[in-house]
């Protein structure tokens, strides 16, 4: 269930419908994104959506999300509650991680590609920036290489307001292992004051990269555990990257409601 404060900051972000339309009135936003949660959370295809949750028939959910992702609705409520923790101080601005996850796409679609560690079957990678919160989230074809997205990972990183003076975007260092070792990415890093700390290949790890990790494996565990993202079923990848950046405001609302100590 939607509670009335995260419905609060989503509702004014859909998009009106028309005040005079022809055919049957559309089904309650609320309701739609209700039943769009319960299909991210649990992965049941839009065809076992219960009609007895009230939320509608899978298709009307389907069409709303497809419709809310055009508008730029989850991304905007992703971008309100980011700014949310960041006046709360719950943003660790001194570093952000940088990794890469491979999940199976089962009906192939766009940005998929064989897997190079689940025996090249079709697949898609999920890139991410975080800082045990999710900043941001590249979805590709699993053969795509980590190097190839760092850079866009750092700027795809939303304008964050939430503190006095102008909305922040760049942490101050960004940690990455050997997949991330590129001198012309550590020179772009530089010349936006960014501390690259990004291991060698061929060397040891001996910046201790390894202990700080869990920021970004951590946020990988909260976003696999939407089961819809856990297993790439659609086929659009607007659609799937609609589920992403709504895992990502979810993520970040539980971090509001309980933040730490």
């Amino acid at each position: 269930m939607v509670d009335d404060e995260l419905w609060a900051r989503t509702e004014p972000l859909l998009p009106a419908w028309p005040e005079r339309s022809s055919g049957p009135r559309p089904m309650d936003d609320r309701r739609c994104f209700q039943g769009i949660l319960f299909v991210l959370y649990t992965g049941i295809t839009w065809q076992q959506l219960p009609l007895e949750l009230g939320f509608g028939s899978g298709q009307t959910c389907w069409r709303r999300l497809g419709r809310w992702q055009e508008a730029g609705v989850f991304e905007a409520l992703h971008r309100i509650l980011l700014a949310e923790l960041n006046a709360a101080g719950l943003i660790d601005w001194t570093r952000a991680c940088v990794d890469a996850s491979h999940v199976r796409a089962k009906k192939r679609g766009e940005a998929t590609g064989p897997s190079p560690v689940d025996r090249r079957k079709t697949g898609s990678k999920h890139h991410l920036i975080s800082d045990g919160i999710p900043f941001h989230v590249i979805s590709t074809a699993a053969n795509v290489n980590d190097v190839t997205q760092t850079l866009a990972l750092l700027d795809g990183i939303p304008p964050v307001a939430g503190r006095i003076g102008h909305p922040r975007k760049r942490p101050d260092a960004l940690l990455g292992d050997k997949g991330y070792d590129s001198n012309p990415n550590r020179q772009e890093l530089r010349k936006r004051r960014i501390l690259p700390v990004i291991s060698r290949k061929g060397s040891r790890d001996i910046i201790g990269l390894g202990k700080l990790r869990y920021v970004v494996e951590q946020t990988f565990a909260q976003l696999h555990q939407f089961k819809r993202l856990a297993v790439r079923w659609e086929r659009r990848l607007d659609l799937h990257n609609a589920f992403v950046s709504l895992a990502c405001a979810a993520i970040c609302w539980r971090r509001l409601m309980k933040p730490a100590g």
